[in-house]
C-alpha cells in the first residue's frame, strides 16, 4: 500500500506545477490541501490518514499537542532551514523525521522594496484612481534619494536591503541588540546609537529581524510614537515584532504617513481583521518567499527529502 502525503496550505495549488512528484508515484499518493486548516482540530482530522506532512514556512505549527495525535505519521518536510513552529523533541519521542530545504532570502528582499516603493509612490492609490476614473495625479511621492532608510537589523536580508537602499542614493543606518560598527560599516551603514534613535531620525523604516523573547513586542506604542508624521514604516519579517494595536492606531490617526506589512498575528487574516480596512496601509497576504524559483526549490527539495527518506537516508535533517 501506498504511503500518503499531504501538502498544506497549497493555496496557489503549484506544488504540483513546480516540481516533478512522477518519482514517488509508485510509493506516494500526494494529496495537496489549498485550504488553510482554522484549529488543531482540523488538522489533526485532515492528517490522521498520512504519513507525510509538507508544510511552506512557518505557517502550520506542529506542537507536541498535535504530533501526539497523529500516530501514523512518519515525516514532516518543511521549507527553510529554519523552523520555530516544530517540536523537535515531541517528533523524535513520536518517531518522526524532520527534514528542511534550501531557501533563498532574494525574494523577501525585493518584497521589502515593492512595499517600500509602492508607498513612496502612492501606486495603489494612483492604480486604483486611473482605473475607476478617479482624479489624475492625486498624490505626491515621497522621494528616497537623499532620505534616511532605518533598518532593524542587518543580517541575511537587511543588508541586502541596505545595499539597494544606497543604491538610490538613500542614507541608511541599522540598529539591532547584537549588531556592531564593524558589522554596519561593511555594508556602508551607520550604525544608530539606539533603537530610539533610528526610529526618531528615519524616513522609513524597514524590520528584518527573527522572533525571539528579545524581538517580540520590540515596536511597542512608545517605539512607534517616536516615527515621524512623514515615515513610513515596513514589516516583512514578523507581525509580533510590531505591536499591531500601536500600528494601527498610528495608521487611523495618521500619526503615520503610511505602512507596508506582509505579516499578520492571525494567517490567513479573517475577512473582518482590521489590517484589511486600515488607512495609509499597503498591504500584502505574506508574500515574502512566495517565487516561482523559491517555490521550485522547496517542493523539489520535498521530494528528494521524502525519496531519501525512504531509501533510509533521509537528507537535510532539522533541527
Amino acid at each position: 500500500m501506498r504511503l500518503r502525503c499531504a501538502v498544506l496550505d497549497d493555496f496557489q495549488r503549484a506544488a504540483t506545477d513546480v516540481a516533478d512528484w512522477s518519482p514517488l508515484a509508485d510509493e506516494v499518493e500526494v494529496v495537496c490541501f489549498d485550504s488553510h486548516f482554522p484549529d488543531e482540530d482540523a488538522l489533526a482530522e485532515a492528517l490522521t490518514d498520512f504519513d507525510i506532512a509538507v508544510t511552506l514556512r512557518e505557517r502550520v505549527p506542529f506542537p507536541a499537542s498535535l504530533v501526539d495525535r497523529l500516530p501514523r505519521l512518519k515525516l514532516i518536510v518543511a521549507s527553510g532551514m529554519r523552523n520555530t513552529v516544530i517540536d523537535y523533541a515531541a517528533a523524535e519521542a513520536n518517531g518522526v523525521t524532520v527534514c528542511g530545504t534550501a531557501s533563498s532570502s532574494t525574494p523577501p528582499v525585493e518584497l521589502t522594496w515593492a512595499l517600500l516603493l509602492g508607498l513612496a509612490r502612492g501606486i495603489a492609490e494612483e492604480t486604483s484612481a486611473l482605473r475607476s476614473g478617479g482624479p489624475w495625479q492625486s498624490t505626491v511621492g515621497a522621494d528616497l534619494h537623499g532620505r534616511r532608510l532605518g533598518l532593524l537589523g542587518l543580517g541575511k536580508i537587511g543588508s541586502r536591503v541596505a545595499r539597494i537602499g544606497l543604491a538610490f542614493g538613500m542614507h541608511v543606518s541599522a540598529w539591532s541588540q547584537n549588531l556592531t560598527k564593524d558589522r554596519a560599516e561593511e555594508f556602508g551603514v551607520h550604525l544608530a546609537a539606539s533603537k530610539e534613535e533610528l526610529l526618531t531620525d528615519s524616513d522609513f523604516v524597514s524590520v528584518h529581524l527573527a522572533l525571539s523573547d528579545r524581538t517580540r513586542g520590540l515596536l511597542g506604542p512608545a517605539e512607534v510614537a517616536l516615527l515621524k508624521p512623514t515615515a513610513y514604516l515596513v514589516n516583512t519579517s514578523r507581525a509580533a515584532i510590531v505591536d499591531q494595536d500601536a500600528l494601527l492606531t498610528a495608521l487611523h490617526e495618521g500619526r503615520i504617513a503610511g505602512a507596508g506589512v506582509d505579516v499578520f498575528d492571525i494567517e490567513p487574516l479573517p475577512a473582518d481583521h482590521p489590517m484589511r480596512t486600515a488607512p495609509r496601509l499597503l498591504a500584502t497576504p505574506h508574500l515574502g518567499y512566495v517565487s516561482q524559483a523559491n517555490y521550485a526549490t522547496y517542493y523539489g527539495q520535498a521530494v528528494e527529502n521524502i525519496q531519501a527518506y525512504l531509501a533510509g537516508s533521509p537528507l537535510r535533517r532539522l533541527p
